[in-house]
């Protein structure tokens, strides 16, 4: 028969298998939390209103239909024809952008990335932490620089609605370099802190879900199958034991 150890050693195993594993897309890095919600739909219609008005012009999402987005959203064909779709009339294209990669490079010295799995491959926290983090920097070309990644070549296209922050360092250490302690507002933008915020959220909950739409099914569907293979696990060792119970 089996010891009690090596039985305990498989429900530790099955119980491993059917966890999920998280693995941080900024590890080692600290980013405030974005908070954002795929289940709230209606933050995902106004991060879809934010991302087409605000990010489309030199950003794509081509992994993504615009059909896709209005029928998960909710979204009426003819509201999404009016108010989301400015680079394409089919509703079955994929969101492209204008902005050819070309000029990118030139005006920016990068073309602007995909932004189809941006939230998968680098996290909604590091993405809400971006979005608020720019500041006045004079030695960079765009007069801008960003405390989530350091060099970015990516203007501050919502400085009208933030407003215009600088850095305030830490007391200076001899041998270390500067290090930014935060970022205080010096020009107030069209929105307030709070409102700032909760656009970029939207904004983020918008790129989360596109980077897998059916992410929400998944996860319901996930539960009733973790339950099933618990059941079914349940009912195995009890058939084992049934086996097995005369051999000694």
């Amino acid at each position: 028969m089996l010891t009690d150890k090596l039985r305990s050693l498989m429900v530790v195993g099955l119980l491993a298998a059917l966890l999920p594993v998280v693995v941080s897309a900024s590890e080692g890095e600290s980013f405030p939390h974005a908070g954002n919600d795929v289940r709230n739909t209606a933050s995902l219609q106004r991060g879809a209103r934010n991302f087409m008005n605000y990010c489309s012009g030199c950003h794509s999402a081509q992994y993504v239909r615009y059909n896709r987005v209005a029928t998960d959203l909710g979204i009426s064909d003819a509201d999404l024809k009016a108010n989301l779709m400015f680079t394409s009339d089919k509703p079955a294209d994929t969101i492209r952008s204008a902005l050819k990669a070309d000029d990118a490079r030139a005006w920016f010295g990068n073309a602007p990335p995909d932004l189809s799995l941006i939230a998968r491959s680098r996290g909604t926290d590091y993405l809400y932490a971006f979005l608020r983090g720019f500041y006045l920097d004079p030695s960079r070309p765009t007069g801008m620089n960003n405390v989530a990644l350091k060099g970015t070549a990516m203007p501050h296209v919502l400085f009208d609605l933030q407003g215009l922050q600088q850095a305030v360092y830490a007391p200076a250490k001899a041998g270390v370099a500067p290090v930014i302690e935060k970022l205080e507002l010096t020009t107030k933008g069209s929105l307030t802190p709070e409102q700032y915020d909760d656009f970029v959220r939207d904004t983020v909950n918008f790129l989360d879900y596109i980077g897998e739409p059916v992410q929400v099914k998944r996860r319901d569907l996930g539960v009733w199958v973790t339950l099933f293979l618990l059941v079914f696990a349940g009912f195995a060792y009890m058939l084992k034991r049934e086996y097995f119970r005369d051999i000694h």
